[in-house]
């Protein structure tokens, strides 16, 4: 009997894990765009970091003797005040990315990993607890396998850049981009997706009266939640 109840969950857990990796992990839900010109969050999750940067600041400090900075998260320099937003994305959430902005894609870089890609455990743990800040020991902010993104677009009328930086987890299968380098691109189409755990970054010039919509901790949703106006 007990084999047999032993054989039922073992089975049962294998068929779960199954649906979550071959079906769940690749749903792609429809979405309500939010309307207006705003910028708008490019992936499902929690925001880890939401940061007004002037250039050369920190960004964050990782672990004691190592600091983050834009140039280390989004792999080059970026000039003027900026404004980073960190999203984690848990391995239960969407893992499409949508198109902060509408416009054109200028740019797509890929950059490997370090030495080896990092666990996001340590994130996702404090995340879970609540326990901030929420990328305190998370190295794979600056070490990790990313694909940086430049879309051309306008806000309120002035021409300006997006950077979307999708970060790769250590179980990433690979990152994915699906618009080519000079295509337009929609305001909350998808562009592209990690495969498993992964954070997806973005950096936006600040012109001072951007308004940010939220804040460390705030749940989100790609397309549908607001990150700036």
């Amino acid at each position: 009997m007990h084999m047999i109840i032993a054989c039922t969950i073992f089975l049962a857990t294998c068929v779960a894990f199954l649906y979550w990796r071959y079906v769940w992990f690749f749903r792609n839900p429809d979405r309500m765009i939010s309307a207006g010109e705003s910028f708008v969050s490019p992936a499902d999750g929690t925001v880890v970091y939401c940061k007004r940067l002037r250039p050369d600041d920190e960004v964050i400090t990782i672990k004691q003797g190592v600091e983050a900075r834009i140039e280390d998260i989004a792999k080059e320099h970026i000039e003027g005040d900026k404004i980073l937003i960190g999203i984690f994305m848990s391995p239960f959430d969407v893992h499409y990315n949508r198109a902060p902005i509408a416009g054109t894609i200028e740019a797509i870089h890929h950059y490997p990993a370090k030495t080896e890609n990092r666990h996001m455990g340590p994130m996702h743990l404090r995340i879970l607890l609540g326990r901030s800040p929420f990328y305190d020991n998370s190295l794979h902010i600056i070490e990790n396998e990313r694909t940086v993104t430049r879309i051309k677009g306008s806000f309120r009328g002035v021409p300006t850049e997006c950077y979307v930086i999708q970060i790769a987890g250590k179980s990433v299968r690979g990152i994915d981009s699906y618009v080519p380098i000079g295509d337009p691109v929609a305001r909350g189409q998808i562009f592209g997706m990690i495969r498993i755990g992964s954070q997806v970054d973005v950096v936006i010039p600040d012109w001072g009266n951007a308004v940010i919509k939220v804040k460390t901790g705030d749940r989100v949703r790609a397309g549908e939640s607001v990150l700036i106006e």
